[in-house]
């Protein structure tokens, strides 16, 4: 199970370095950070079941302020 939460660090890296190039930079920091908190939560040696309820509790967070995001922060419309 710590592989895979290197797998994500991974990706959430790789997320980052194409959201810098992208010009958002304030979206890159925040996937580098993810990619921080997933690579060090991966050497931790939890048990399997510490990483499941880690990572319901990450998604937990996540959905939960996308969707405060989304509904009460993003512009409404097209464009800039």
């Amino acid at each position: 199970m710590d592989r895979m939460y290197r797998v994500l660090g991974f990706w959430t890296g790789i997320f980052s370095v194409m959201f810098y190039v992208g010009g958002m930079d304030v979206l890159a920091l925040i996937f580098f950070a993810q990619t921080g908190f997933f690579v060090l939560l991966s050497y931790l040696k939890l048990s399997e079941r510490m990483y499941i309820y880690v990572f319901g509790a990450y998604l937990t967070v996540f959905f939960c302020a996308f969707s405060y995001y989304t509904t009460f922060m993003m512009p409404m419309g097209v464009g800039h």
